[in-house]
């Protein structure tokens, strides 16, 4: 019996095997407020590592070394990736007046079979490999109610609709992965639309779902254990309790000391916006609503 690998079969193992991958960390993520007026929110430490430090080490221990972080906000604060990790960084200058769209646009010239990662995620498992047959979004189950994006699949798997709220569905979160002829495909429709005014406001997955039937994606789905995503203080406290006692937030700790509470006693912090622009937010202590100002650095209670 000959156990030699052919040529095809090497050209077939080689066509699946990842070439890079892209961290998209441009973005303010407004809605972790204070923290992220402070600092990105990719810089976190949870559980003893920084969110982003955790997701590079991930990417590298499934052999992918090819890494491009994105940036944008506060980017000076990711140039340190470069020497401690052998990335790559690239500028977004756009990261404030569009949406993530743009991450992808100043990359689409290395886009191949390249994994598409927020750099806030959390795994807490490695959920990176070496080799993949096909582009994919990762998902997970929803139950109830739910305000994220909702997949429909057919029975092979492949997503055929995506929409904004459902109940008990496997909703968009985490990373995704393109191929080869995903990418292609993907450039050619973004620079085609990426001067209309209407693509400004889109996410990446809205170009995707306003195009789908041209870009076959199948759903990868994970339990809920998996993968994390922390949209506010709360939801960050709930898996790393360490954050109810110290937020390592300057601002909240001026708060404590005004109000003559403690961190813990800081709940629901919400960004608070005026004509688009966050100027900064409202939390609650005590049962009473307050609200914060940047500018001013002045905690006033909030009135009906």
């Amino acid at each position: 019996m000959n156990s030699s690998i052919t040529d095809e079969a090497v050209k077939t193992i080689d066509h699946y095997k990842v070439d890079n991958a892209i961290i998209m960390a441009a973005g303010i993520s407004s809605r972790f407020a204070p923290i992220s007026y402070e600092y990105p929110k990719a810089l976190l430490n949870v559980k003893g590592e920084v969110s982003i430090e955790r997701q590079i080490r991930q990417l590298k221990e499934a052999g992918i070394h090819d890494i491009t972080v994105v940036v944008g906000y506060r980017k000076e604060l990711f140039y340190y990736l470069k020497d401690k990790y052998d990335v790559n960084i690239v500028e977004n200058p756009e990261y404030n007046v569009r949406n993530n769209n743009s991450t992808l646009y100043y990359v689409k010239d290395i886009l191949s079979n390249t994994y598409i990662c927020s750099a806030d995620n959390y795994f807490t498992v490695n959920v990176f490999d070496a080799y993949v047959q096909e582009a994919y979004y990762s998902a997970v189950f929803q139950k109830g109610e739910t305000n994220e994006w909702c997949i429909k699949t057919d029975d092979t798997g492949l997503i055929t609709d995506v929409v904004v709220g459902g109940s008990d569905s496997w909703i968009m979160l985490g990373h995704a992965f393109f191929s080869q002829e995903f990418s292609k495909k993907f450039v050619e429709i973004l620079e085609r639309i990426y001067d209309n005014p209407e693509t400004k406001p889109l996410l990446w997955e809205g170009i995707y779902t306003k195009h789908i039937n041209e870009l076959p994606m199948y759903i990868r789905k994970y339990s809920k254990e998996i993968i994390f995503e922390f949209d506010t203080l709360d939801e960050l406290r709930t898996f790393d309790n360490t954050y109810w006692d110290c937020t390592r937030s300057k601002i909240l700790q001026q708060v404590c000391q005004e109000l003559k509470c403690k961190e813990r006693d800081i709940l629901k912090a919400k960004p608070l916006n005026i004509n688009g622009e966050t100027i900064g937010f409202t939390f609650i202590t005590n049962d009473i609503l307050y609200k914060y100002l940047y500018s001013e650095k002045v905690i006033r209670i909030e009135e009906d």
